[in-house]
């Protein structure tokens, strides 16, 4: 099994659904979870907590259930797409829509620190998944997790994570879905993300 991490950023891009299409026809061999973004409906959580100054407590639920909204919108886009919010999924194509179970869990902070990128990461340990896919809108020229959480391409939290579940991680362009079933098939060590 592998998670894949599908940024919210490709809302609004042709290729989100060039993804679902990919995904479904490499599922037919591996099953893969989806972990959603929070795309515009976080952006929306954000705006909203700048506006009437609530907590990141608040604001933290508000982002998950953005999440799932955004993980509905991808269960209707593609329906091979089954969702899920317990930890066995059971299609082999399935997309996680976090609940309020998460609230509870002390490894996970209730604030901004912690977005998708490292709710992927958590999951794919609870799954006890092979592979960790983050696609993203950005180029990156690092596998250091320290210099990515530096230059804000993932979260201050998702070093900690790795630290505690050091899953194979990798960082793919949203444009390079066509060269995807080889990413899953050609384990690359030397691509994967690496502490410090």
């Amino acid at each position: 099994m592998i998670v894949v991490k599908l940024g919210g950023s490709l809302y609004n891009t042709p290729e989100l659904k060039l993804w679902l299409q990919s995904l479904a026809n490499s599922s037919i061999s591996t099953p893969i979870v989806i972990v959603p973004g929070g795309g515009p409906f976080a952006d929306q959580v954000r705006e909203a907590q700048t506006l009437h100054h609530f907590n990141d407590a608040v604001a933290h639920h508000m982002a998950l259930i953005a999440m799932k909204q955004f993980g509905l919108m991808l269960t209707a886009l593609e329906a091979k797409c089954q969702p899920f919010n317990a930890l066995k999924p059971e299609q082999a194509l399935s997309v996680w829509l976090p609940d309020h179970s998460l609230l509870s869990n002390p490894v996970l902070p209730q604030s901004w620190d912690l977005t998708s990128d490292s709710l992927a990461l958590w999951l794919a340990s609870k799954l006890e998944a092979e592979q960790l896919f983050l696609i993203k809108h950005v180029h990156v020229s690092s596998a250091s997790i320290q210099q990515l959480k530096t230059s804000h391409v993932i979260d201050r939290s998702f070093a900690d994570l790795f630290a505690n579940y050091p899953i194979p991680t990798r960082i793919i362009h949203y444009q390079s879905c066509a060269g995807f079933a080889d990413a899953i098939a050609n384990y690359d060590n030397e691509t994967n993300l690496y502490l410090p």
